[in-house]
């Protein structure tokens, strides 16, 4: 991969994030981890020189990569030369709206991707918040970021971000990978993440009170959920009070504490006792 690299003249640009991966063991165990089949259609964010996009050609009915960096043009052409399934889209992805990617997928898809660090938690949240037709989002993220991904309540990692991933469906870290196997070498390590939206998740009455209810949860990690919910929603103290003893929760209790289907419940009792007219 180096010497297709130097061929084509190519420069790593920090400003996207460029870490490749070549190690052709790895590039398998991750299409294995996402679980690709023949007839599935998988979208890659992030083509960087193509080896994994590659691999994703060799296993699915289709892949759509998209990449930023033009420069990688002719790198790319010569890695897929012969893949006829594999198109490349020289755009960048965050500034894709949803729906037209659904679009020209035209059905049920998942995902596989090494993801530029930069823009990890922004494109895993597109995809949680706004896709209607993603089956599996297997991806490469920083191992810290995959732990908060996967966190449980309670602990340090556990956040809002984690709450509204298990909203929609259910996260694993598959495996680790050392920084040594990325061209160039990053600072940390990372791990690969699998998003199984077929399963688990839960349902909430009102999306915005949802998200409006776990940004309250842990707006001040050192205030009781009721002092939150006060301050959060303008509530009197009896008030906010008496939404957690509704749930029997405990006096005194912390948002970071609360299981997301806990927090989804609380949502739903905000949006029908104080947000619904």
């Amino acid at each position: 991969m180096e010497e297709l690299l130097k061929k084509h003249n190519f420069a790593f640009k920090k400003r996207y994030g460029q870490n490749f991966l070549t190690d052709a063991n790895l590039l398998r165990a991750i299409v294995a981890d996402a679980g690709v089949g023949e007839e599935d259609a998988v979208l890659e964010i992030g083509a960087g020189a193509g080896a994994l996009t590659r691999v994703l050609s060799e296993k699915a009915k289709r892949v759509v990569a998209y990449e930023i960096d033009r420069s990688l043009q002719p790198v790319l052409a010569e890695t897929l030369s012969g893949c006829e399934n594999a198109e490349v889209i020289f755009r960048d992805f965050t500034r894709e709206k949803m729906s037209a990617v659904e679009e020209e997928l035209g059905g049920a898809y998942c995902v596989v991707a090494n993801l530029p660090y930069y823009v990890t938690t922004p494109v895993v949240m597109k995809f949680v918040g706004e896709s209607k037709n993603c089956k599996f989002l297997t991806v490469m993220v920083q191992e810290e970021v995959a732990r908060r991904f996967c966190a449980a309540a309670g602990t340090g990692d556990y956040g809002a971000v984690t709450a509204a991933i298990a909203h929609r469906g259910e996260c694993k870290m598959m495996r680790r990978v050392s920084r040594e196997l990325f061209t160039p070498r990053p600072n940390v390590d990372s791990a690969v993440v699998k998003f199984d939206f077929t399963r688990g998740g839960f349902a909430v009455k009102d999306e915005l009170c949802f998200r409006d209810t776990v940004r309250c949860a842990f707006s001040s990690r050192r205030k009781t959920l009721e002092n939150n919910l006060m301050s959060a929603f303008s509530l009197p103290r009896e008030r906010a009070g008496a939404l957690l003893r509704a749930l029997g929760l405990p006096e005194g209790v912390r948002g970071e504490t609360l299981e997301p289907a806990r927090l989804g419940a609380l949502s739903d009792l905000i949006f029908e006792t104080v947000r619904r007219p």
